[in-house]
């Protein structure tokens, strides 16, 4: 059952616009994404502007309930050029339900390929696996 509800997850049109718009605009620093399992739709949960920080954006993201997250990384190379990687997170804490986070993970392709322009893709069960030192690292 999991999997035919999992595969017939809508995606709410504004979570491509908004995704564009950052992508294109950077009207947005991040985009924090909930699946609404009752309408077996993933929505926008929040909007980051682009002055608000990694902390903010980590802040954003509940302690005990997956999300999907957008963040326009801006980063230093080695060689002093500067360039903004977008990431793909899923966030799936340990201390979620178990239902919350089989449908997250058995969404998430599907769900990914509708957001076109994805460069890196972190997955995280607590903060520390999301740290901006990884985020960095994953960039370079």
């Amino acid at each position: 059952m999991l999997a035919n509800s999992a595969s017939g997850m809508a995606v709410d049109d504004k979570c491509k616009l908004k995704f564009l718009e950052l992508k294109a605009k950077r009207n947005y620093r991040f985009i924090v994404f909930k699946i609404e399992e009752k309408m077996q739709q993933v929505t926008i949960e929040k909007l980051g502007q682009p002055e608000e920080s990694y902390d903010d954006f980590t802040a954003s993201l509940p302690a005990n309930e997956c999300r999907y997250a957008v963040y326009d990384f801006d980063f230093t190379t080695n060689e002093n050029c500067q360039k903004s990687k977008i990431f793909f997170i899923a966030w799936s804490p340990d201390t979620s339900r178990v239902r919350s986070k089989m449908l997250y993970a058995s969404s998430k392709d599907r769900f990914k390929r509708e957001l076109d322009g994805i460069q890196v893709e972190l997955q995280a069960t607590d903060p520390s696996e999301m740290s901006l030192d990884i985020v960095k690292a994953r960039a370079i």
